[in-house]
């Protein structure tokens, strides 16, 4: 904590916990390979550091949505296997095939842009083909699959591309007992079978996200796809706590307290004057805002633990900047305000952010901003 105290704001990474935390998911799913997803820069935990760390811990393959978040961990040096599934027409396809990079295919346009960056890189492209088996995002249609498997594998006779993998993705693994968890799994198997029954060999079948990794074993195929659990984060706080699983939180963002005074009775504070002081009292000033990716909907609700105490930001988060009310404590500036981190402290957690700000923990964790800094902790596997 020393070294770091004297940034305006930080996001702490705890790379030790990330790979403890990859190990607990290898364990949940034993008979499978893993696959590390480290999309949205690793759900804004630094992409290529966590990757690494994944890699260290035993991950297999890495998990990318679009394909400039794979090439820059290929421009990186990191050479794993490595999947990218968010195109569009016209996207880089001959750098990622020349790139040995996995990219998924879900219909016929797709299919033909890839043919043809292979043709002209002289390289076979690794393709996956995605099925929709029922979240009705991308993934090809059960009527459209025979069309896209055949045409699949007479480029793969042409020397042009590689099916290496089928896949899919759940809508609802994040509630247990949801019919449409057996009607996907069901459809999946069926379009398995057919694609290799018609020739195609793949190298990976798979279709569990988190929550389907920790609470569906029957979903794990050869390859489970975790992202969230891996930074120590639970999918759904209906599945359970982090703790309830094995994980810890690998986050910890801190800011350092810009200005501490005195305020008499009945003064407003921040914009709009939604919170007055109930009587004299102390602010401190914590010098993050939404820029920075807290979240405007916490105003006068986002926990923060600062003097020794959980408080309430008192009143709207501004574009730099929120208040809290010490209610009369005294505090230096440049004191230590957490917002959220394992808890070791007693701090607010990920999750009691999401409550605040009425949305889930990906999301409060993906959008912290570029401008407060990420220190990695633990890079060093040997100090695990």
């Amino acid at each position: 904590m020393n070294e770091t105290a004297t940034l305006r704001a930080r996001a702490e990474i705890d790379l030790a916990a990330l790979r403890a935390n990859v190990r607990t998911l290898r364990a949940r799913a034993s008979g499978a390979q893993l696959m590390a997803v480290v999309k949205a820069d690793a759900y804004g935990h630094g992409a290529v550091p966590c990757a690494r760390a994944a890699l260290e811990a035993g991950a297999t393959w890495l998990g990318t949505a679009t394909p400039h978040e794979a090439l820059a961990l290929r421009e990186a040096g990191i050479d794993s296997r490595l999947m990218c599934w968010l195109w569009t027409p016209g996207g880089p396809w001959r750098e990622a095939v020349e790139a040995g990079i996995d990219v998924s295919v879900s219909g016929m346009w797709a299919l033909h842009e890839v043919v043809a960056a292979a043709t002209e890189a002289g390289v076979p492209a690794r393709v996956q083909l995605k099925a929709d088996t029922g979240l009705g995002r991308n993934g090809c249609q059960p009527a459209d699959w025979p069309e896209l498997v055949s045409a699949a594998l007479a480029a793969e006779d042409e020397g042009v591309l590689e099916v290496t993998g089928l896949w899919s993705h759940f809508a609802c693994a994040d509630e247990p007992g949801h019919p449409s968890i057996a009607a996907q799994l069901n459809v999946f198997r069926d379009m398995v079978a057919y694609a290799e029954k018609e020739g195609v060999r793949p190298e990976v079948r798979h279709i569990a996200n988190s929550p389907a990794t920790l609470t569906v074993p029957g979903s794990h195929f050869d390859l489970v796809r975790t992202g969230i659990a891996m930074y120590g984060i639970s999918p759904s706080p209906e599945l359970g706590t982090p703790a309830d699983f094995g994980l810890r939180p690998v986050m910890t963002l801190a800011a350092s307290v810009a200005l501490v005074k005195q305020v008499p009775p009945g003064h407003g504070i921040s914009y709009g004057h939604h919170y007055t002081t109930p009587g004299e009292t102390t602010l401190a000033l914590v010098p993050v805002g939404y820029a920075d990716g807290i979240p405007r909907h916490a105003s006068g609700r986002g926990p923060v633990l600062v003097g020794g105490a959980v408080r309430r930001i008192a009143g709207r988060v501004a574009m730099d900047q929120f208040v809290v009310d010490l209610g009369g404590e005294p505090l230096e500036a440049g004191a230590e305000a957490v917002l959220f981190g394992p808890g070791d402290r007693g701090e607010p957690s990920v999750e009691d952010w999401a409550r605040a700000a009425d949305t889930i923990a990906y999301e409060i964790v993906t959008r912290i901003g570029a401008r407060v800094p990420r220190v990695h902790l633990h890079e060093d596997s040997g100090r695990d």
